[in-house]
């Protein structure tokens, strides 16, 4: 059994081994099928028959002469340390072939099953040159990763027989959270909010230190209209003032259960931490603190608050590699330590599912008492499987149900929803796609107007 099972290993991508090509196969077949119809209508024996196979075997075996051998070949893998989530990278192999002698080489890389890569890839190695190869590869899943063999293949230029090796080539990959929001954010923050420029720049008064001065939103405050710029350029031109700095900004990630429900793209853990690690990098490119806390059942993660933009890769080499975990949300615990770490007024930023926590009533009395003294946001993602329930046609008992208990799941989140703001306790839900743009849309709101 341990004899099959290390030919069969021949016949794969797996360390050393010597293979016939498809050329080999294609050959042997149809030169043994002539061979086997002239013995059968002549007098040639079978005897003679096997001979000749064997003598083709032999010369066949020549091809192996004209390979490199395999120490004369040698790999390198060149792929990004850090890769974003859904992001396609790429990843180049250089191959350097020191004999005298040419070949095709077929390659299978190393990676862990979740990547996403087009193998086996092909190549061909000129004599004493080096080439490189290039694939585009995709990570879905965020972590930690190893990644060590490379698996080659390759054949002369007849392509009769093929030798395989396995070569180790050590390295580590990290895969963070999608930034592509985050960078379009840091690149122009007016551009990544217009569509909500009407509750970001309107204040109540002209506070805060001047900034700049750029082109009038619709929704900004027309007492702060530049004239003079906007007769020297010919638009209208508004000028834009910095709240206070320094104010302290604490996100809360909430790990739970619930979190893992799937979206479109990801679930809801991977869009919150995508929409906080943003809040974040706005937070501090504004001059904020910064503190992250992350909990499902304990408390998972909490990065003290600091402020620059060094602190951004800080909270994302700590909470890249954040999953969901099979128990419930301990919002309890969450709070009792955000009351114990936080000694400065803060904006505290929940990313959970609102569902659940309209459930949990015993953490009414906790967020009472921290809202005495901090201000309080939940944020979370809309659920769009009950929206499209309210909005069936009900042409069956069944689906009337189904639209019944839709809506009244809403009904109660609302009364519920209206019951927490009472209490000074703000609730927000978005489409998953607008997410990010919410959270930090909202936290420049709070700045702006001075909330906090």
């Amino acid at each position: 059994m341990t004899l099959l099972k290390s030919l069969s290993e021949r016949f794969l991508f797996r360390d050393r081994g010597i293979l016939p090509g498809r050329r080999m196969l294609g050959l042997f077949f149809v030169f043994s099928a002539i061979l086997a119809v002239m013995t059968v209508f002549s007098t040639l024996s079978w005897a003679w028959l096997f001979s000749s196979n064997g003598l083709v075997f032999l010369i066949s075996l020549l091809d192996l002469m004209l390979l490199p051998k395999r120490e004369d070949l040698s790999f390198n893998r060149k792929i990004p340390e850090e890769l974003e989530r859904g992001i396609a990278y790429s990843v180049q192999i250089e191959i350097a072939n020191a004999s005298t002698k040419s070949c095709e080489i077929r390659l299978i890389d190393g990676l862990p099953q979740s990547f996403r890569a087009p193998f086996p890839l092909e190549e061909s190695v000129e004599a004493q040159q080096t080439s490189v190869l290039s694939y585009q590869v995709t990570a879905p899943v965020r972590g930690k990763y190893d990644i060590s063999k490379l698996f080659i293949r390759y054949r002369s230029i007849f392509g009769l027989w093929e030798k395989q090796m396995a070569t180790v080539i050590k390295q580590n990959v990290k895969v963070i959270p999608d930034l592509t929001e985050t960078k379009r954010y840091l690149e122009s923050p007016q551009r990544f909010l217009l569509h909500e420029g009407t509750e970001i720049k309107k204040q109540h008064a002209v506070t805060g230190e001047f900034a700049q001065i750029r082109n009038y939103v619709i929704g900004d405050d027309p007492r702060k209209i530049n004239w003079r710029q906007t007769a020297k350029l010919q638009q209208i031109m508004t000028n834009e003032y910095q709240p206070e700095h320094g104010k302290y900004v604490t996100i809360l990630i909430d790990c739970g259960r619930m979190m893992g429900a799937e979206l479109k793209t990801g679930n809801r853990l991977e869009k919150s931490l995508e929409a906080a690690v943003t809040t974040a990098a706005a937070a501090l490119d504004n001059g904020d603190y910064v503190a992250v806390l992350a909990f499902s059942s304990g408390i998972q993660q909490f990065i003290p608050p600091d402020k620059g933009m060094k602190h951004l890769q800080k909270i994302l080499q700590t909470i890249y590699n954040l999953n969901v975990e099979a128990s419930e949300a301990n919002y309890s615990a969450a709070f009792n330590y955000l009351s114990a770490s936080l000694k400065k007024r803060s904006l505290i930023l929940l990313f959970s599912d609102i569902q659940t926590f309209l459930y949990e009533d015993t953490v009414l009395h906790h967020l009472k008492r921290l809202r005495q003294r901090h201000l309080f946001l939940m944020i979370g993602i809309e659920d769009e499987i009950i929206l499209k329930a309210t909005q069936r046609v009900p042409d069956s008992t069944k689906t009337a149900m189904v639209k019944s208990i839709a809506q009244q799941q809403i009904q109660f989140k609302k009364r519920k929803k209206t019951n927490w703001e009472k209490q000074g306790l703000s609730m927000v839900e978005a489409k998953e796609e607008h997410l990010t743009s919410t959270a930090v849309s909202r936290y420049i709101r709070t700045m702006n107007e001075e909330l906090l």
